[in-house]
């Protein structure tokens, strides 16, 4: 089964780079994907060998249709109908502000007092005051 025609929207939902299709039709209204260097609808036929760049929350991926796919798969199966040819400069950015960023953890030790540091405040104001 050949396919003849594909949405633009539906294809990124379709090789997972969104979550929604709704969330790709967003990000072709909003500027976010390019072909060619000019803005696109997601109403554009996408066709084998089109070479489209896609900023999403994650990172910016420059990808090469290589296959169409009408409908969502798994992952595994998904990333054989695209080629990801985004720059190493962009990947080592991205690898660069997750370990400086995303490390799961406050950036400073302080924040807010924990139990046992209001106690000893208590401890403390009430040893005071006497």
């Amino acid at each position: 089964m050949e396919i003849e025609k594909l949405r633009l929207d539906k294809y990124l939902w379709a090789i997972r780079l969104f979550k929604t299709r709704s969330q790709a039709a967003d990000a072709c209204d909003k500027n976010k994907v390019k072909y060619k260097g000019d803005n696109v609808k997601a109403s554009k036929t996408v066709n084998i060998g089109d070479e489209y760049e896609v900023k999403t929350e994650a990172k910016r991926w420059i990808i090469k249709v290589t296959g169409l796919l009408p409908k969502r798969v798994q992952y595994s199966e998904a990333i054989k109908f695209y080629e990801d040819i985004t720059p190493v400069e962009e990947l080592d950015r991205i690898k660069f502000q997750a370990a400086v960023f995303h490390t799961g953890k406050r950036m400073s030790k302080q924040g807010r007092p924990t139990k046992k540091d209001k106690r000893d405040l208590d401890d403390f104001t009430q040893w005071n005051t006497d």
